[in-house]
């Protein structure tokens, strides 16, 4: 079990949570072991918990909550320490997105995180033989609950062909995103389309990209390569993007079309 040390709890999201979580456990009387065996898990990652070395999962902060009676204080405190799974670089971005009325995504590689299932995010995940998978698994799923917000934004997504076909995770779980693909698609709230491998040269060959817009305040674009991303916020930059998306819509098939499309490679693979 790792020692007692010194945390400013406003040095950042995670030591705040650790610092609560040591507030409340003192509060009542039980040791890190102790309460490591009232919510299933070991004496030591509720010490790594507290002295913020390790990123709490949102089961983790549900069961203390229980286990501690704090009226459901660590759960609401959760989805800001989440946000430490995220590369600095991508932050800003998850923040703006969760404030956008509009967002459109063009993906060449995956299918988009909003959209993606546990599995296929694991699999994502652990491809890049990144620290804390489960962690950032969590993550991400937290981010989809934009989508069943009462104020969910509207979510255009266009992928291309190949997306499709890479069995990311293996082909049952692959399957299931398909199958996840398909459902979503039947939301008012979501429309995607693929850009088929047969439409050649396009608008986006250089990579990804997503727009953001929203109530009130300007659009913005972003770009992401390897390990960094950059968010757009010149206007005549902007709306350069919001062309390229534009004409890589033109070219994709339609939202019928493509779940037609979608629904075919399904029925190629294992369940």
């Amino acid at each position: 079990m790792p020692p007692a040390r010194e945390l400013d709890p406003s040095s950042s999201v995670l030591a705040f949570f650790g610092s609560e979580l040591r507030r409340f456990r003192s509060a009542a009387g039980i040791t890190q072991e102790q309460l490591g065996e009232i919510v299933n898990y070991t004496g030591a990652l509720v010490g790594l918990v507290e002295t913020a070395r390790r990123l709490p999962s949102q089961d983790f902060a549900e069961r203390c909550d229980a286990a501690l009676g704090t009226d459901g204080a660590l759960s609401r405190l959760w989805p800001l320490v989440s946000r430490g799974s995220f590369p600095s670089w991508f932050r800003g971005f998850v923040d703006l997105e969760a404030a956008a009325t509009d967002i459109s995504s063009f993906q060449v590689q995956v299918v988009p995180g909003l959209l993606q299932t546990e599995d296929y995010a694991r699999a994502v995940i652990s491809a890049g033989r990144l620290n804390d998978v489960e962690e950032k698994v969590a993550a991400r799923l937290e981010r989809q609950k934009i989508l069943a917000a009462p104020s969910a934004p509207q979510l255009w997504v266009i992928l291309e062909e190949n997306v499709l076909r890479r069995p990311i995770g293996g082909q049952a779980v692959l399957r299931a995103q398909l199958g996840h693909l398909l459902d979503a698609g039947r939301s008012p709230q979501v429309i995607i389309q693929v850009l088929a491998d047969s439409a050649g040269a396009h608008a986006s060959l250089d990579g990804p990209m997503a727009l953001l817009s929203f109530a009130e305040g300007p659009n913005v674009a972003y770009v992401e390569g390897h390990a960094t991303g950059q968010m757009i916020t010149e206007p005549h930059e902007v709306r350069r993007c919001s062309l390229i998306f534009d004409l890589i819509r033109a070219d994709a098939l339609s939202p019928q079309a493509t779940a037609v499309l979608i629904a075919t490679a399904m029925e190629g693979l294992s369940t």
